[in-house]
Protein backbone atom coordinates (compact mmCIF):
# COMPACT_ATOMS: atom_id res chain seq x y z
CA UNK A 1 0.00 0.00 0.00
CA UNK A 2 1.23 3.87 -1.20
CA UNK A 3 -0.10 7.10 -0.98
CA UNK A 4 -3.65 7.19 0.90
CA UNK A 5 -4.50 4.87 3.71
CA UNK A 6 -6.78 2.58 1.56
CA UNK A 7 -9.31 1.05 4.92
CA UNK A 8 -11.33 -1.70 4.21
CA UNK A 9 -12.60 -2.56 7.04
CA UNK A 10 -13.87 0.47 9.17
CA UNK A 11 -17.29 0.07 8.00
CA UNK A 12 -17.81 -3.12 9.19
CA UNK A 13 -15.32 -2.72 12.69
CA UNK A 14 -18.04 -3.83 15.01
CA UNK A 15 -18.53 -7.45 13.48
CA UNK A 16 -14.69 -7.67 12.76
CA UNK A 17 -14.49 -7.35 16.45
CA UNK A 18 -17.25 -10.05 17.24
CA UNK A 19 -16.32 -12.78 14.51
CA UNK A 20 -13.06 -12.75 13.87
CA UNK A 21 -11.20 -15.97 15.16
CA UNK A 22 -8.57 -15.29 17.51
CA UNK A 23 -4.89 -16.74 17.44
CA UNK A 24 -3.59 -19.61 18.82
CA UNK A 25 -1.93 -18.95 22.69
CA UNK A 26 0.96 -21.21 21.21
CA UNK A 27 1.67 -18.53 18.98
CA UNK A 28 2.37 -15.53 21.49
CA UNK A 29 4.02 -17.89 23.83
CA UNK A 30 6.19 -19.09 20.50
CA UNK A 31 6.85 -15.23 20.37
CA UNK A 32 8.03 -14.61 23.58
CA UNK A 33 10.15 -17.44 24.33
CA UNK A 34 12.20 -16.28 21.07
CA UNK A 35 12.52 -12.57 21.51
CA UNK A 36 15.32 -11.29 23.59
CA UNK A 37 13.06 -10.05 26.50
CA UNK A 38 9.07 -9.34 27.47
CA UNK A 39 9.43 -5.79 27.92
CA UNK A 40 8.24 -4.16 24.96
CA UNK A 41 6.29 -5.32 21.93
CA UNK A 42 4.33 -3.25 18.96
CA UNK A 43 1.16 -4.74 17.71
CA UNK A 44 1.61 -2.90 14.00
CA UNK A 45 -2.59 -2.55 12.37
CA UNK A 46 -3.87 -4.02 15.28
CA UNK A 47 -7.49 -3.80 13.88
CA UNK A 48 -9.77 -4.26 16.68
CA UNK A 49 -6.80 -6.16 18.88
CA UNK A 50 -6.93 -9.77 18.55
CA UNK A 51 -3.23 -10.12 18.24
CA UNK A 52 -2.31 -7.63 20.89
CA UNK A 53 -4.29 -8.87 23.34
CA UNK A 54 -2.76 -12.44 23.29
CA UNK A 55 0.86 -10.57 23.22
CA UNK A 56 -0.33 -8.84 26.51
CA UNK A 57 -0.17 -12.42 28.83
CA UNK A 58 3.38 -12.27 27.54
CA UNK A 59 4.69 -9.19 27.22
CA UNK A 60 4.66 -6.09 30.06
CA UNK A 61 3.77 -3.74 28.04
CA UNK A 62 2.50 -3.84 24.27
CA UNK A 63 1.71 -0.58 21.89
CA UNK A 64 -0.70 -1.54 19.38
CA UNK A 65 -1.82 0.98 16.92
CA UNK A 66 -4.24 0.97 13.11
CA UNK A 67 -5.01 3.53 10.86
CA UNK A 68 -8.74 2.94 11.29
CA UNK A 69 -10.30 4.99 14.31
CA UNK A 70 -13.32 3.19 13.66
CA UNK A 71 -10.89 0.09 14.47
CA UNK A 72 -9.62 1.18 17.10
CA UNK A 73 -12.77 1.92 18.82
CA UNK A 74 -14.41 -1.18 18.87
CA UNK A 75 -10.82 -2.72 20.41
CA UNK A 76 -11.17 -4.89 23.66
CA UNK A 77 -9.01 -3.03 26.41
CA UNK A 78 -6.22 -4.85 28.33
CA UNK A 79 -4.34 -2.52 31.40
CA UNK A 80 -1.10 -3.66 29.79
CA UNK A 81 -2.23 -2.81 25.77
CA UNK A 82 -2.30 1.07 24.55
CA UNK A 83 -4.15 1.60 21.61
CA UNK A 84 -2.61 4.79 19.10
CA UNK A 85 -4.02 5.87 15.98
CA UNK A 86 -0.98 5.49 13.48
CA UNK A 87 0.24 4.42 10.15
CA UNK A 88 2.71 1.40 9.76
CA UNK A 89 4.97 3.21 7.26
CA UNK A 90 5.18 6.14 9.60
CA UNK A 91 4.45 5.47 13.37
CA UNK A 92 5.84 8.31 15.49
CA UNK A 93 7.06 5.95 17.54
CA UNK A 94 11.04 7.14 17.35
CA UNK A 95 12.99 6.17 20.22
CA UNK A 96 11.21 3.16 21.10
CA UNK A 97 13.21 -0.04 21.30
CA UNK A 98 11.04 -3.06 20.64
CA UNK A 99 11.50 -6.86 21.53
CA UNK A 100 8.79 -7.78 18.83
CA UNK A 101 6.78 -6.15 16.32
CA UNK A 102 4.28 -8.11 14.91
CA UNK A 103 1.64 -8.06 12.11
CA UNK A 104 -1.43 -10.45 11.98
CA UNK A 105 -2.89 -10.55 8.35
CA UNK A 106 -1.71 -6.77 7.42
CA UNK A 107 1.30 -7.06 5.70
CA UNK A 108 -0.46 -7.29 2.78
CA UNK A 109 -1.65 -3.61 3.04
CA UNK A 110 1.94 -1.75 3.82
CA UNK A 111 4.59 0.32 1.40
CA UNK A 112 6.62 -2.51 2.49
CA UNK A 113 9.81 -0.07 2.01
CA UNK A 114 8.76 2.09 4.24
CA UNK A 115 7.56 -0.34 6.87
CA UNK A 116 10.85 -2.00 6.77
CA UNK A 117 12.36 1.31 7.73
CA UNK A 118 10.54 1.14 10.91
CA UNK A 119 11.11 -1.76 11.81
CA UNK A 120 14.86 -1.35 11.37
CA UNK A 121 14.65 1.43 13.65
CA UNK A 122 12.43 0.42 16.18
CA UNK A 123 13.26 -3.31 16.96
CA UNK A 124 16.48 -3.38 19.90
CA UNK A 125 19.23 -6.11 18.65
CA UNK A 126 18.00 -9.48 18.62
CA UNK A 127 14.45 -8.51 18.60
CA UNK A 128 11.98 -9.86 16.53
CA UNK A 129 9.81 -9.20 13.78
CA UNK A 130 6.63 -11.85 13.45
CA UNK A 131 4.06 -11.43 10.56
CA UNK A 132 1.78 -14.13 9.65
CA UNK A 133 -1.81 -14.50 7.68
CA UNK A 134 -4.33 -17.34 7.61
CA UNK A 135 -6.01 -18.81 4.72
CA UNK A 136 -9.11 -19.76 3.73
CA UNK A 137 -11.56 -21.50 6.24
CA UNK A 138 -11.50 -25.63 6.65
CA UNK A 139 -14.54 -27.73 8.39
CA UNK A 140 -16.31 -30.32 6.59
CA UNK A 141 -15.97 -31.48 2.99
CA UNK A 142 -19.29 -30.27 2.53
CA UNK A 143 -19.20 -27.00 3.85
CA UNK A 144 -15.91 -26.18 2.42
CA UNK A 145 -16.98 -26.88 -1.15
CA UNK A 146 -19.16 -23.96 -0.76
CA UNK A 147 -17.11 -21.60 1.03
CA UNK A 148 -14.37 -22.69 -2.07
CA UNK A 149 -17.11 -21.83 -5.02
CA UNK A 150 -18.33 -18.96 -3.53
CA UNK A 151 -14.77 -17.43 -2.39
CA UNK A 152 -13.54 -18.41 -5.99
CA UNK A 153 -16.80 -18.06 -8.25
CA UNK A 154 -19.25 -15.26 -6.29
CA UNK A 155 -16.91 -12.89 -4.52
CA UNK A 156 -13.60 -13.44 -5.66
CA UNK A 157 -13.44 -10.65 -8.44
CA UNK A 158 -14.00 -8.54 -5.53
CA UNK A 159 -11.34 -9.21 -3.24
CA UNK A 160 -8.59 -6.37 -3.33
CA UNK A 161 -5.18 -7.27 -5.52
CA UNK A 162 -3.43 -7.40 -2.07
CA UNK A 163 -5.46 -10.68 -1.08
CA UNK A 164 -2.84 -12.72 -3.22
CA UNK A 165 -0.03 -11.75 -0.67
CA UNK A 166 -2.28 -13.88 1.59
CA UNK A 167 -2.97 -16.85 -0.51
CA UNK A 168 0.78 -17.38 -1.04
CA UNK A 169 1.16 -16.85 2.93
CA UNK A 170 3.33 -13.98 1.98
CA UNK A 171 6.04 -15.91 0.82
CA UNK A 172 7.03 -13.89 -2.36
CA UNK A 173 7.52 -11.10 -0.65
CA UNK A 174 10.94 -9.87 0.43
CA UNK A 175 11.73 -10.35 3.99
CA UNK A 176 14.06 -8.07 5.92
CA UNK A 177 15.87 -9.74 8.11
CA UNK A 178 17.34 -12.88 8.99
CA UNK A 179 14.66 -15.43 9.14
CA UNK A 180 14.21 -17.88 11.91
CA UNK A 181 12.64 -21.49 11.81
CA UNK A 182 9.18 -21.43 12.46
CA UNK A 183 6.33 -23.61 14.00
CA UNK A 184 3.36 -25.14 12.34
CA UNK A 185 -0.10 -23.69 14.13
CA UNK A 186 -3.33 -23.52 13.42
CA UNK A 187 -6.23 -21.34 14.27
CA UNK A 188 -9.43 -23.29 15.45
CA UNK A 189 -13.14 -22.21 16.67
CA UNK A 190 -15.95 -23.93 17.51
CA UNK A 191 -18.92 -21.88 15.84
CA UNK A 192 -22.66 -22.24 15.00
CA UNK A 193 -23.74 -21.42 11.47
CA UNK A 194 -25.05 -17.38 12.63
CA UNK A 195 -21.23 -17.51 13.26
CA UNK A 196 -19.98 -18.51 10.22
CA UNK A 197 -22.31 -16.72 8.73
CA UNK A 198 -20.96 -13.77 10.75
CA UNK A 199 -17.39 -14.25 9.68
CA UNK A 200 -17.97 -14.56 6.39
CA UNK A 201 -20.09 -11.12 6.18
CA UNK A 202 -16.27 -9.42 7.16
CA UNK A 203 -14.40 -10.10 4.55
CA UNK A 204 -13.65 -7.03 2.09
CA UNK A 205 -14.24 -8.95 -0.64
CA UNK A 206 -18.05 -9.29 0.18
CA UNK A 207 -18.39 -5.40 1.53
CA UNK A 208 -17.21 -4.43 -2.08
CA UNK A 209 -19.74 -6.68 -3.66
CA UNK A 210 -22.62 -5.20 -1.77
CA UNK A 211 -21.49 -2.01 -2.29
CA UNK A 212 -20.98 -2.44 -6.21
CA UNK A 213 -23.87 -4.83 -6.65
CA UNK A 214 -26.16 -3.48 -4.21
CA UNK A 215 -27.25 -6.89 -2.95
CA UNK A 216 -26.21 -9.43 -0.63
CA UNK A 217 -23.61 -12.28 -1.56
CA UNK A 218 -24.45 -14.56 1.45
CA UNK A 219 -28.06 -14.72 0.96
CA UNK A 220 -28.14 -17.63 -1.68
CA UNK A 221 -25.45 -19.01 0.16
CA UNK A 222 -26.69 -19.27 3.67
CA UNK A 223 -29.45 -21.52 2.59
CA UNK A 224 -26.96 -24.04 0.74
CA UNK A 225 -25.03 -23.74 4.08
CA UNK A 226 -27.83 -24.80 6.73
CA UNK A 227 -28.30 -27.76 4.61
CA UNK A 228 -25.42 -28.84 5.11
CA UNK A 229 -24.92 -27.54 8.31
CA UNK A 230 -28.25 -29.23 10.08
CA UNK A 231 -29.05 -27.94 13.29
CA UNK A 232 -28.05 -24.09 12.72
CA UNK A 233 -26.91 -23.98 16.40
CA UNK A 234 -24.84 -26.74 16.10
CA UNK A 235 -21.10 -26.01 16.83
CA UNK A 236 -18.39 -27.31 14.30
CA UNK A 237 -14.91 -27.47 14.62
CA UNK A 238 -13.83 -24.70 11.70
CA UNK A 239 -9.68 -24.84 11.58
CA UNK A 240 -7.71 -21.73 9.36
CA UNK A 241 -4.17 -22.99 8.39
CA UNK A 242 -1.82 -19.58 9.77
CA UNK A 243 1.42 -19.06 7.82
CA UNK A 244 4.16 -17.44 9.92
CA UNK A 245 7.21 -15.74 8.97
CA UNK A 246 10.41 -14.52 11.25
CA UNK A 247 13.06 -13.01 11.50
CA UNK A 248 15.86 -11.80 13.79
CA UNK A 249 17.33 -7.44 13.68
CA UNK A 250 21.18 -8.81 13.61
Amino acid sequence: MSGAFADHFSAQSEDYARFRPSYPQALFAWLAEIAPRRWLAWDCATGSGQAALGLAEHFDRVLASDASAAQLAGAARHPRVHYLRARAESSGLAGARFDLISVAQALHWFDLDAFYREVRQLLRPRGVLAVWSYQLLRCEPGIDCLIDRFDRDVVGPYWPPERRLVDSGYRELVFPLEEITVPTLDMHADWDLGELVGYLGTWSSVHRYRKTLGRDPLEPLVPALAKEWGDAGARRRIRWPLTLRAGRNI
